[in-house]
């Protein structure tokens, strides 16, 4: 492994202390003279044609600015995604509860509401597609992907701290600038110059202090984007569009519900032999980002495991509800939850431990995976097997728990995963990253990507990958804030991609200006101060750009085979949890979650984000669940829509297991989106081991187990005559 001193240290967050003390400046904190409030009037039906829309009186209240309807939209009314159907503002049909129709721009909040109310819309309600199959039936499909080779899960809320908000300001200029709280500026930057009808150019999007993404801001964003620029636009002023909570969770995107069907055949002594998947999304309304979500879903359905026939199938359906995207784990938590909870029952039906018959079917250097990508290096999937397993004292722990008895039981449970980095084979236009990296005459270091800090820590992880190559103290690092008017597109914040890609590009640009360096400073003993110091006497180029490029892959979209992804992060989660039998309430102790991602630049940050995936996927598996009725999201508030709280985090054990990835910054590859994976799978494992109840759906509320062990008691009916 290569010998490094920066990478790899517990380098201090900067923008930690500014957080933690409340200084952070975050979109609502922004103060913009005479600025107006904005308002979008959404549909209240899931499906509907609009007969009629007069907006007459509501132009006429006094302090209201603009009103605008999709007929007053100057450019094209689509937001740029991947299958361009998801209109800035309904035009003639409300497709899902919370459809923007209207924009309001006003002086006061007060004025807005009364304009919004004066708002005349006549609907004519019709047939909502609001399950999934039902939408399977009648031929509703966005997608369908399949790989051929020789259970239901719900809706999930991204729960971020800060709701979506934009502000936007003309630049005095014929152009706009946003401010807003989002994971991908150029994502933004499309949809705002596409509503305007303006060149990309003209559209100035500035990213401010995000409260968390989670895949929430990546393409949700783009909607209230361009609607807050259409009424700055319209008004010559300043707009702020600020959500509120309830807004936020009733019309922004959600994890897609899932139902997977899977059969799987084995040997008797535990080889895998073949697997059949059917797997279904509900994508919601509108495409946005459902195709490649699936697309994950679908490469990654049998899971880490060498498997020589597989017949995978999957599709994501359009229904009259709030349109899915992207969510952290992308498609993999529904399916995975399959897939682990299909092997515990294959190893219950062959009488062999759950952890060895993984390990006897565990990826290793050599072998393929279903898309038939052989892997030749940093598979280090065995190896997080082993090391939880040694966490948790499973082989011990499993004996001793299944003796259990009384009212509240133990149990322990094991699920596992891999996660392609990067964007695939979907996304290739996508996954090149730019950076520019500017040293000054002081020694201080200016870099500028594209790729966002959401609170996962990047600014952290790239400053060091930045001082390693350049050889500099990495406190002389800043990255500039992302401004798509001053960085480079680096490609999107999604997909565990940002160190692999970015922090390449910054290494290559990095590398740049070292080599100029190094023959006037060769062997000179020098700080690196008076380093830069002599070259700038000496006029040696001090900045470059990097572009970096991921290795090509092959993929046939018809057969589903070849490389899906450049390389792999695994992980393996062993939860070990108290049930109570009489009341059916789960109590989580301790989650041993690995991880191989290759080289860790900073341990510490890599330790949070474990911590953090793990106890949303504690939310995933035992609490979270949104409500609906007749297409509206019910419980769209926190005392309703429940999430963990600091009080339900149980003991967690990061383990990083390093396996470079040769191609990636130092070694790194990937760790944002693993560790929330297998978390639920494993949940419902160790539910199964102390109460023997077996779960197929989640969450696994106290109701959902007690009726299970209630089902479990009941005597099997009596058999027909």
């Amino acid at each position: 492994m290569l010998r490094t001193m920066i990478v790899g240290q517990r380098v201090r967050r900067p923008d930690a202390p500014d957080k933690v003390k409340g200084s952070a400046l975050y979109i609502e904190d922004l103060v913009f003279a005479g600025s107006l409030w904005g308002g979008v009037l959404r549909s209240p039906h899931a499906h509907a044609r609009i007969a009629r829309l007069d907006v007459s009186r509501a132009r006429a209240v006094a302090g209201v600015h603009a009103v605008l309807t999709a007929k007053d939209i100057p450019g094209q009314n689509l937001i740029p995604m991947i299958q361009a159907d998801w209109p800035v503002l309904a035009a003639d049909y409300v497709r899902h509860v919370g459809e923007g129709v209207a924009l309001v721009a006003a002086e006061s909040r007060e004025a807005l509401t009364e304009a919004m109310h004066t708002i005349a819309v006549e609907y004519e309600p019709l047939t909502a597609l609001l399950d999934m199959e039902d939408a399977l039936r009648a031929g509703e499909v966005i997608s369908h992907w399949k790989v051929r080779r020789g259970d239901p899960t719900p809706y999930q809320e991204h729960a971020y701290i800060e709701p979506n908000g934009m502000i936007a300001t003309p630049d005095g200029q014929g152009g706009v600038v946003v401010y807003g709280s989002m994971q991908c500026p150029f994502y933004v930057q499309k949809a705002v110059a596409s509503a305007l009808g303006l060149d990309l150019a003209r559209a100035r999007i500035v990213q401010t202090v995000t409260g968390g993404g989670f895949g929430g801001k990546e393409d949700a964003p783009s909607a209230p984007g361009a609607q807050v620029a259409l009424l700055a636009q319209a008004t010559g002023r300043p707009v702020r569009l600020i959500l509120s909570r309830e807004e936020d969770m009733a019309v922004m995107s959600k994890r897609h519900p899932g139902r997977i069907r899977m059969r799987t055949a084995s040997t008797r002594d535990g080889q895998l032999v073949a697997a059949e998947v059917d797997y279904l999304l509900d994508g919601g309304a509108y495409a946005t980002l459902s195709p490649v979500v699936l697309f994950r879903g679908t490469v990654h359905a049998c899971g880490p495991y060498r498997i020589p026939n597989v017949k995978v199938d999957s599709r994501v359906v359009r229904t009259h509800k709030v349109p899915c995207g992207a969510f952290r784990g992308f498609g993999e938590p529904q399916v995975v939850f399959a897939c682990e909870s299909q092997m515990d029952l294959l190893a219950e039906r062959l009488g062999i431990d759950p952890l060895v018959l993984r390990l006897e079917n565990a990826l290793a250097e050599g072998d393929e995976t279903i898309t038939g990508h052989k892997l030749t290096a940093s598979v280090g999937f065995r190896d997080v097997l082993d090391k939880v397993a040694a966490s948790a004292d499973w082989t011990r722990k499993r004996a001793e728990y299944a003796k259990g008895s009384g009212p509240v039981r133990r149990g322990i449970g094991l699920a596992a995963c891999y996660y392609g980095v990067g964007l695939g084979a979907m996304g290739k236009h996508l996954n090149p990253a730019g950076a520019n990296v500017v040293v000054a005459a002081d020694g201080s270091v200016t870099v500028a990507v594209g790729t966002t800090e959401i609170g996962q820590g990047m600014i952290t992880v790239l400053s060091q990958i930045a001082a390693e190559a350049l050889g500099c103290p990495v406190g002389l690092v800043h990255l500039v804030e992302a401004d798509t008017s001053r960085v480079p597109d680096s490609g999107p914040t999604v997909a565990s991609r940002t160190t692999v890609m970015s922090g390449n590009a910054i290494r290559e640009a990095a590398a740049k200006i070292r080599s100029a360096m190094e023959p006037v400073i060769a062997d000179s003993g020098l700080s690196w101060r008076e380093a830069v110091a002599l070259c700038v006497q000496k006029q040696v180029g001090l900045a470059a750009h990097g572009w970096s490029v991921p290795p090509a892959t092959t993929f046939d979209l018809e057969t589903g085979q070849g490389e899906a992804y450049i390389c792999y992060s695994f992980s393996a989660n062993v939860v070990e949890v108290e049930v109570d039998v009489e009341t059916g309430q789960t109590l989580v102790l301790a989650v041993h979650s690995g991880h191989d991602t290759g080289k860790v630049i900073n341990p510490t940050t890599g330790e949070g984000q474990i911590e953090g995936g793990v106890v949303q996927g504690l939310g995933y598996a035992l609490v979270e669940e949104h409500t609906l009725r007749d297409g509206r999201i019910v419980n769209d508030q926190f005392s309703t829509y429940i999430i963990p709280t600091p009080l339900d985090v149980p003991e967690i054990r990061p383990i990083l297991v390093e396996h470079p990835f040769a191609w990636g910054p130092y070694g790194a590859k990937g760790l944002g989106e693993t560790p929330i994976i297998a978390v639920a799978p494993a949940v419902t494992a160790a539910i199964h081991h102390a109460a023997g109840v077996r779960l197929s759906e989640i969450p696994a509320t106290p109701e959902r187990v007690w009726s299970a062990l209630q089902a479990k008691k009941a005597p099997p009916p009596a058999s027909r005559p």
